[in-house]
């Protein structure tokens, strides 16, 4: 009994049993803190951008605040700059870039948010940012893998002792661009005042193959620091087409079961989620199909985007409120609404506190009540 007694006081002191930080995955299931998790955030896209380009602007603060008070429980945000001219803090003085990075996190710390960096956001910011094309990310040897190397491990090991911090993420819909029979014409900007180059060539298409190279090593350099906490591709929904592009760059639509081949494929370990991000009704048709695959391979779905553009109608609202019960109703275990505040698409998918899509705020507030049953 004493032994027994002693053993208990040392695990409370040291932590031995104590659950991961953040969100982890256990056979299958998105743990956080012991217990099976489902819950919906947003996406708050610019609170570090905001704060990068100007330290006197803490608005994120606010919106933390305004998130906590519904029980939004975490947030999905940029965590570089999106050209790469928004990198040269970094790049001359990362002392003070990192101070910033750190008021977010500590405000989200304060307040009880839980942050998902997306790393590496934009395709061709860190190729542009060496000077190589975009298809460096299908060499682990270029200069593009090393600065993400570099930067991934930064971030990881400055954080993850945050319990803030609820996971990792590659960037935004890389797979979109991926073997597109019409590569030419969706090559990245051209916009040198912005930091990239002059021109662009066929070496700045990417295939699958390259884009989950990227994902495979940016994986393995999170796992070098954080063995737990879970990383996510942040791919969109593959394309209705994407199997046959793959493999005869046409736009001949999929079977279900090609589209799931390629939302398992495009998420490839150590990643240990599934991501896509839905819009279309035909995208919320194929959740059913993504959520088969995340059980046929142990990997959490995260449906990393979701939501209505344009004004409040009744048709805009019914639409959203239908998209939202599919995901409660169909334990989605995590998802993030696009978009919140974010001045930038004011017109169209801008939600705040106090505007005409706040019901969006409130409605995911419900939603998370009646997932909360499920914890």
């Amino acid at each position: 009994m004493l032994i027994g007694a002693v053993c208990l006081a040392v695990t409370a002191v040291y932590g031995a049993s104590a659950p991961p930080p953040g969100l982890y995955v256990r056979d299958g299931a998105l743990m956080r803190a012991g217990k099976p998790f489902y819950g919906i955030g947003v996406n708050y896209f610019d609170c570090f951008a905001r704060h990068l380009k100007d330290p006197q602007d803490t608005s994120y603060e606010q919106g933390f605040r305004q998130l906590k008070d519904r029980g939004i429980p975490f947030v999905r945000f940029m965590a570089t700059g999106f050209w790469p001219v928004d990198m040269k803090l970094y790049t001359e003085n990362p002392k003070e870039y990192f101070s910033r990075m750190d008021r977010v996190v500590k405000a989200a710390e304060r307040l009880g948010i839980g942050l998902i960096p997306s790393l590496f956001w934009t395709l061709s910011t860190v190729p542009d940012l060496v000077g190589e094309p975009v298809n460096s990310w299908g060499d682990p040897a270029s200069k593009t893998h090393a600065w993400m190397r570099k930067y991934t491990s930064e971030v990881v090991r400055r954080y993850r002792r945050s319990p803030a911090i609820w996971g990792w993420e590659l960037g935004n819909e890389y797979n979109l661009a991926a073997d597109l029979p019409n590569a030419k014409d969706h090559r990245p900007p051209v916009w040198p005042t912005l930091g990239t180059p002059s021109s662009r060539s066929e070496k700045d298409e990417i295939t699958h193959a390259m884009m989950r190279t990227a994902l495979r090593e940016f994986g393995k350099e999170v796992r070098k620091h954080d063995r737990e906490r879970v990383i996510i591709s942040g791919n969109s929904i593959p394309r209705p087409s994407a199997w046959h592009q793959q493999r005869e760059l046409s736009w001949t639509k999929d079977t279900p079961e090609q589209f799931r081949e390629m939302l398992k494929g495009d998420n490839p370990d150590p990643l240990d989620t599934l991501c896509i991000h839905a819009y279309a009704p035909e995208d919320t048709e194929r959740l059913g199909h993504a959520l088969a695959a995340s059980r046929e391979v142990g990997k959490p779905l995260f449906v990393g985007e979701f939501g209505v553009p344009g004004p409040q109608t009744a048709d805009s609202e019914r639409a959203f409120r239908t998209m939202l019960s599919q995901i409660v109703e169909m334990r989605v275990p995590f998802s993030a609404l696009w978009v919140f505040d974010f001045a930038h698409q004011d017109r169209e998918w801008n939600v705040r506190a106090d505007n005409e899509r706040a019901y969006q705020l409130d409605a995911v507030a419900e939603a998370n009540r009646q997932l909360g049953a499920l914890r």
